[in-house]
């Protein structure tokens, strides 16, 4: 499915496909995925569906598709879209098994008892690229699904399984040890195109700008306050303290506090223009993992994506603040 964008002159023009997964279970996708006739005639309208591949022959690297009123099989061959210089690797394909898949249907065999379609995923995956993908600049903001998680970063889907990384600096300002300290695979979010490699045709995410700048995120609190934070990082000068995405405090260095620790701690003294919060550490103890997945889903945006679609330069610090912070796109 294609969200409609306008363009500078306003008219209506395809921007984007939707990470892998969106469609699945959408009325849209139900429809198409009803009866053979209307595979059929999704076949012929070059529709782009989707499935959830439920088998992998390891013997020929062959997916299993069910899309409900038949199955379907993509040959490994039209599994992945490859640009110049990249080389498929098979876990990307045995991955995907449990997964909703983005397929266009290439063919339907009748040979056999019961009719088989024949699927590409790499269609499907060209067309994204070609229509969407490629037609991103630096600033523009759309929706992804985190897919993978590596100490350098997140790998993030932004159109139809087509994988782009979101590296750990660029996730908050608010520096974090690992990207699971903010994301779980699987989840939404919203980025912005941060670079693009015009070689190879590799796009780089960022989603920190999304996250409001140190005036946004310092109104929400006040001295004299005691809020709740989470320990970021230990230095023999004191511990900082994460009190949103993309605001952290410097609390006192103390012995028996750990990185990852939920702590109480009080708000001494906000100053703008050297963009530093004073704290008192109150109480720290060690979050449970359950309280670490709750935090994971409490984000905050500042920039409506679905209102702003696009930013031009992104300045976090405060005016008045010397130390320039920012995001020229």
């Amino acid at each position: 499915m294609v969200i409609q964008k306008k363009g500078m002159n306003g008219v209506m023009t395809d921007r984007r496909y939707l990470p892998e997964g969106t469609l699945y279970g959408g009325e849209e996708n139900n429809y198409h995925t009803a009866d053979l006739r209307r595979l059929e005639r999704a076949m012929e309208q070059g529709q782009i569906i989707e499935g959830m591949a439920v088998r992998c022959d390891c013997s020929n690297m062959c997916l299993t598709v069910d899309l409900g009123c038949i199955q379907g099989i993509i040959p490994k061959e039209e599994a992945l879209f490859l640009r110049d210089g990249e080389d498929g690797k098979d876990i990307a394909i045995i991955t995907r098994v449990g997964k909703p898949v983005s397929v266009k249907i290439t063919d339907i065999d009748f040979s056999g008892d019961v009719p088989r379609a024949i699927l590409s995923r790499r269609a499907a995956q060209e067309e994204c690229f070609e229509t969407s993908v490629s037609a991103l600049s630096p600033g523009d903001i759309i929706p992804a699904t985190v897919t993978h998680l590596e100490p350098f970063g997140a790998f993030v889907d932004i159109g139809c399984g087509i994988v782009s990384l979101l590296t750990v600096d660029s996730i908050s300002v608010s520096r974090i040890s690992h990207p699971k300290d903010r994301f779980r695979c699987g989840e939404k979010i919203f980025c912005a195109v941060k670079s693009i490699d015009n070689e190879s045709g590799r796009i780089y995410m960022t989603h920190r700008e999304l996250l409001g700048t140190w005036e946004e995120n310092a109104s929400e609190f006040s001295v004299g306050e005691t809020v709740a934070g989470v320990v970021r990082s230990i230095e023999e000068y004191g511990i900082f303290v994460e009190l949103a995405p993309n605001l952290a405090g410097l609390a006192e260095y103390r012995e028996g506090v750990n990185v990852g620790d939920r702590c109480a701690v009080f708000i001494k003294n906000i100053i703008p223009d050297r963009m530093k919060i004073k704290l008192v550490l109150i109480d720290s103890a060690p979050q449970e993992q359950s309280e670490i997945e709750k935090n994971k889903r409490i984000r905050k945006y500042y920039i409506d994506p679905e209102k702003v679609e696009h930013i031009d330069k992104w300045l976090y610090s405060p005016l008045e603040c010397p130390k320039i912070i920012e995001t020229i796109f």
